[in-house]
């Protein structure tokens, strides 16, 4: 058995070096590429909440029970984004 262990050893030796920087490589090439995956959608993510008007207008409370209150229930959400009760602040040393 030791001997049958010994011949295969032996026999893949001159390919593990290969084998191993193909490897290493391919697990380098696929972290870059989640990191990069991972920092475009969080551009992409932080660019459309950044649309979000719920501050500037002017029945946002800041509150974190009532954050608006005309609609609650859509306040700070993506669903803000086209508000139609939407009204800037008309006093701004209001916060």
């Amino acid at each position: 058995m030791l001997e049958l262990i010994s011949f295969l050893l032996h026999g893949i030796q001159p390919l593990l070096i290969p084998i191993c920087f193909i490897t290493a490589w391919t697990v380098t090439i696929l972290v870059v590429l989640s990191l990069w995956t991972a920092a475009r959608d969080s551009v992409t993510t932080a660019k459309q909440m950044h649309q979000i008007p719920c501050t500037g207008c002017q029945f946002f409370t800041d509150n974190y029970r009532l954050k608006c209150t005309v609609r609650p229930s859509i306040a700070n959400t993506e669903e803000a984004i086209d508000c139609l009760d939407y009204q800037p602040k008309t006093n701004p040393y209001l916060y």
